[in-house]
């Protein structure tokens, strides 16, 4: 569905208890030295989910530069010490965004608001830096009349244009820009960011369309929330959105609300139901189905403000806070739209005290017993606590050694399989006793999707040769249980 909302944080502080759940629009946009983060954070609610520390985000944002400069000025020769500070400063912005910020980068498309100046001073290592720590995008502001500027700090950072948004204030400054480099604008940012100072759809139509006209450049119409009028940026929104081929590019709000933020991004969709409400699937951080329900605007603001599964009971005629009775609440992690604009996803985390249900039947889903990894995650943390006698699984639980050496056994075997089946039974074996140690670790099947999503954002990749200390010592593994066996 064309141009869905997402927030802008210039001056809000992201970790407050109202606006932590913002970016689960799927998108985000954060000024790091001008948004306060948890600096001004009030008293929290008492299920506020914010533990951030309390920090000024320019000295926080220093410390992550201050990183990438030392990294570009240590020579190539050097290898070692410039994957030091590399892997500091990835650490630090990492810790910026999640704890500092708030934000979940693993499944939100973070994007960062990065001075030009530091760019180029720390030779593109600073757009890295927040790539590699999970941003989705780095968004380069264009001064007035300083495009070659701009121009420049895209050179240094050495990136795929789809990972740069070029930004500009006004429409005016924009445009003045894009006519006499629009062929260098277009070849190295994949994004154009404009803000229109007025709420008018005609002029932001204008404008998107200069930016997609003969090119597959996207484009991000930045509106101010601030003149008091909701229902004309409402209506301005909607009719914007209309007007807007799918896929070309997204409206952001500046320090938006819950509620403008939500009903923005409901006048984005469209829905043939007569009561209005979008049919809404629920879903693991996995992509598992765990039930059908339905949405309402206000639904969906509630949602946004609480940072929970929130929809609308048809047989209550009103809003639906999964948990407020049964204890199941939700944690929301992000709100997608289908292809057709006429359906929501909620990603979720499903909580519980004893058992994690998303169903009255006391199931995780409404479609029965789960299968697979699942199933078995679930069977393991069952064994955890009330094992039967003799039970393999308690045993590896509580010998440590033993399923570490089953892990390297079952690894090599898998690495040594040859065939297709083989290869399905090896990797069985290997997924069992991975899962085993993961439950042991309080680790979930959703903690790794999480990583592994996140991963997926970095630009800076390793070499990827074997360890050798690590080949021996899999090595004496296996010799010591060969050694076992033969006795």
């Amino acid at each position: 569905m064309a141009c869905l909302p997402y927030p802008t944080f210039r001056l809000t502080p992201t970790a407050t208890y109202d606006a932590l759940s913002l970016p689960a629009v799927g998108r985000a946009r954060i000024h790091p030295l001008s948004c306060p983060g948890a600096m001004l954070i009030p008293a929290s609610p008492p299920d506020s989910r914010s533990d951030c520390a309390i920090d000024d985000p320019a000295v926080y944002y220093r410390s992550v530069l201050e990183k990438c400069v030392m990294q570009s000025r240590t020579g190539e020769e050097d290898k070692k010490m410039r994957k030091m500070y590399m892997k500091q400063g990835v650490a630090l912005a990492s810790s910026f965004l999640s704890v500092f910020l708030g934000v979940d980068v693993s499944i939100v498309d973070a994007e960062v608001v990065l001075p030009i100046q530091d760019v180029v001073g720390s030779d593109g290592c600073l757009a890295s830096c927040f790539l590699d720590a999970g941003c989705a995008r780095v968004v380069l502001e264009v001064e007035k009349d300083s495009i070659r500027e701009a121009l420049e700090a895209c050179d240094a950072c050495r990136l795929p244009k789809e990972r740069i948004v070029l930004h500009f204030s006004g429409d005016s400054d924009f445009r003045s820009a894009f006519d006499v480099a629009r062929e260098e604008i277009c070849q190295r940012a994949g994004t154009i960011s404009v803000q229109i100072m007025t709420n008018d759809a005609n002029a932001m139509k204008n404008v998107a369309d200069s930016i997609t006209q003969d090119t597959e450049t996207k484009f991000v119409i930045q509106l101010s929330c601030t003149d008091g009028n909701d229902n004309s940026l409402y209506n301005t929104v909607r009719k914007f959105a209309k007007s807007i081929k799918e896929d070309q590019g997204h409206i952001s709000l500046i320090d938006p609300t819950a509620q403008q933020l939500g009903y923005c991004y409901a006048e984005c969709m469209k829905t043939d139901r007569t009561d209005g409400l979008y049919t809404t699937v629920v879903c693991t951080r996995s992509g598992e189905a765990l039930g059908l329900v339905y949405s309402s605007k206000e639904s969906i603001v509630a949602a946004l403000k609480s940072g929970r599964g929130v929809y609308y009971s048809r047989s209550r005629n009103s809003l639906w806070r999964k948990g407020d009775t049964s204890g199941h609440h939700q944690t929301l992690h992000r709100i997608d739209v289908d292809c057709d604009g006429d359906a929501l996803r909620f990603t979720v985390t499903q909580n519980g005290e004893k058992t994690k249900s998303f169903c009255h039947l006391d199931t995780l889903t409404c479609w029965g017993e789960p299968r697979g990894l699942r199933h078995l995650e679930g069977v393991l943390r069952q064994r955890l606590v009330d094992a039967p006698a003799g039970s393999y699984t308690k045993r590896l639980f509580e010998d440590h050694q033993l399923l570490r050496d089953k892990l390297v056994e079952e690894a090599q075997e898998l690495s040594e399989a040859d065939s297709k089946q083989h290869v399905a039974e090896e990797l069985a074996d290997v997924l069992y006793f991975a899962m085993v140690r993961a439950v042991k670790a309080g680790v979930s099947i959703d903690d790794a999707v999480m990583e592994l999503d996140k991963r997926a954002r970095k630009v800076t990749r390793r070499q990827g040769d074997s360890k050798a200390f690590r080949i021996q010592a899999g090595n004496d593994i296996l010799g010591k249980n060969k050694e076992g066996k033969n006795t």
